[in-house]
């Protein structure tokens, strides 16, 4: 079966009927690590899956992002087998985002007792996080404001650039061993985001034949950025990666690491 990305949604965040952008990494068939949390993603998911996510990485907390989180909450601290054991991947400086946005409410339920946080494992990372024994790589994106904006990498299988303004020289280090490049793209870009034209001024013709465009917005903008011979992504398609290159360990050493009773 081998590693696939499913796009729970592809849209930015007017088109509701693309959903929000969000994806899972699929190994062997079965949801590995999900990339955001926005409203309608997160409906896509249990509609595919019919449970929540148990690990998530994100990339920035704009709120079509992030929005899912308070069902997420629900879904996980009233549920004794979850409770505290969902992992969320945060890139260290969008800690304090992430908790403005969805976890800084007074009393997370109304009889008290709760932390918004006590619902998850939140993981800060840096350049690079263990997920299930696979090393990941995190990178900057280009999008709205410095340090708010992160992609995400499984080398050799995907890199998935979360929104951005076009980044060529992140992309030529963390784009280098033939992955599939999952790229914010529009018909026409903005200060936020990216426009075809701004890809194909900025990228070699290699990078963009590796491109799966997501976040644009509409169903007929999809359709246009196909017909200028552009890979587009589509909201519930599945797409096949490559085997990952990434560092791997086995569960079992990962635990037993360098304890000296080992």
């Amino acid at each position: 079966m081998g590693w696939a990305l499913r796009l729970n949604g592809v849209g930015n965040s007017s088109a509701v009927e693309l959903g929000s952008a969000m994806a899972t990494i699929e190994r062997d068939g079965k949801p590995w690590l999900t990339i955001d949390c926005g409203g309608e993603g997160l409906t896509a998911y249990l509609t595919q899956y019919g449970g929540m996510p148990r690990a998530l990485f994100v990339t920035h907390t704009h709120l079509d992002h992030v929005g899912g989180f308070e069902r997420l909450f629900v879904g996980s601290y009233f549920n004794e087998e979850r409770r505290g054991k969902v992992r969320l991947y945060v890139p260290a400086k969008l800690v304090p985002l992430l908790h403005q946005r969805v976890g800084d409410y007074p009393n997370a339920l109304a009889e008290g007792g709760a932390n918004f946080w006590d619902a998850f494992q939140v993981i800060p990372v840096g350049e690079a996080f263990w997920h299930d024994g696979v090393r990941l790589e995190v990178f900057p994106a280009r999008h709205h404001w410095p340090d708010t904006a992160f992609g995400l990498r499984l080398r050799g299988s995907l890199v998935w650039t979360g929104d951005t303004r076009p980044i060529p020289e992140v992309l030529a280090r963390f784009a280098d061993a033939g992955e599939l490049v999952a790229h914010d793209c529009a018909l026409h870009g903005n200060p936020s985001h990216s426009g075809i034209d701004d890809l194909e001024r900025e990228y070699p013709r290699e990078l963009l034949d590796r491109c799966l465009l997501y976040h644009y917005a509409s169903i007929a903008e999809g359709e246009m950025l196909a017909a200028r011979g552009y890979r587009v992504g589509y909201r519930g398609e599945v797409v096949d990666l490559a085997d990952t290159s990434a560092a791997q360990v086995r569960p079992d050493e990962a635990r037993k690491g360098d304890d000296p009773a080992g």
